[in-house]
């Protein structure tokens, strides 16, 4: 407990360290009802364990930025409750994502394939306003739905090419036809002997179906293309490609979200990706297995 009065300005090493000491603590156990901390709620915390210590939130800010502590913010982490199958998934992924150009100048396609789901087509009260002088864009907060849309898209990880296709519902049969009439015919013209396809464990994709139901439909239809099935290990969307190309599309065009309807939305999403493949660039991937293996050998 401090005695006396604090004089301005000037704080004993004990009040820094109790803000540093609250500020590595969650503040439910300080019981305190927040999720996390801000630099006000840090000084208002210490001012009423230390009442002559009255610290401002601009000198509690200072103090954490001297420590690299920010209570305020927070990230997701994933623990892999299996690392030997994780591995054995991830590796032979990040194998293509590695070896994708020279595979492909071989006729071995690798491609990245997922769903964007529930695309929804708001109808703005007001069009969208564009930026002028001292004025950003603005758009309108009240809106109509007018439906939704799931997307289908493949992601060519040696060049960045990306085909995508807008469905209705999302189900094993939108995902078959997709295969049939946007990515085979695309492998045929690009002479691939090969397709390489990298898919998660959605319903969508039926994974106790999908590699037998490829192969009667490649010598059913005399395809020409064989395939080659990757599934990623669970909950590991962050190594798939597809999923860094659905966050650009989130932020270039359906962030604001601005449609007169669900054919609106579908050929604006057409056009975006004829947009985005005239400067289609690979995913710079930089992610190796050596760097998993590393990560995952103290629990193998």
């Amino acid at each position: 407990m401090l005695r006396g009065r604090v004089p301005r300005g000037v704080f004993p090493p004990e009040v820094r360290a109790q803000i540093t000491a609250t500020a590595c603590s969650l503040p439910r156990s300080q019981q305190v009802p927040l999720s996390r901390w801000s630099r006000a709620e840090l000084a208002r915390r210490v001012a009423a364990a230390c009442p002559l210590a009255a610290v401002s939130a601009s000198s509690v800010g200072r103090w954490l930025k001297q420590e690299k502590i920010r209570p305020w913010r927070y990230r997701m982490w994933q623990h892999i409750h299996d690392p030997a199958t994780f591995l054995s998934r991830a590796r032979p992924i990040l194998q293509l994502y590695a070896s994708a150009r020279r595979l492909l100048e071989s006729g071995t396609w690798v491609v990245c394939v997922d769903e964007k789901t529930s695309i929804q087509a708001r109808c703005a009260e007001q069009a969208p306003r564009a930026a002028i002088r001292q004025h950003c864009a603005r758009q309108s907060p009240r809106y109509k739905r007018r439906g939704a849309r799931h997307l289908i898209a493949s992601l060519s990880v040696a060049d960045g090419q990306l085909l995508g296709q807008c469905s209705k519902r999302k189900r094993f049969s939108d995902f078959q036809a997709f295969i049939q009439t946007v990515l085979v015919p695309q492998a045929q013209r690009r002479g691939i002997q090969t397709l390489a396809l990298i898919l998660d464990n959605g319903t969508t994709h039926a994974p106790k179906q999908l590699e037998s139901w490829l192969r009667e439909q490649a010598e059913a239809h005399s395809w020409g293309v064989t395939f080659q099935v990757y599934w990623l290990p669970t909950n590991a969307s962050w190594l798939d490609q597809i999923e860094i190309w659905f966050s650009i599309l989130q932020r270039k065009l359906l962030e604001p979200n601005h449609f007169s309807s669900t054919e609106d939305l579908e050929q604006a999403i057409a056009e975006f990706i004829s947009y985005y493949n005239q400067t289609a660039k690979p995913i710079n991937w930089t992610y190796t297995v050596e760097q998993l293996e590393r990560k995952l050998g103290s629990h193998l």
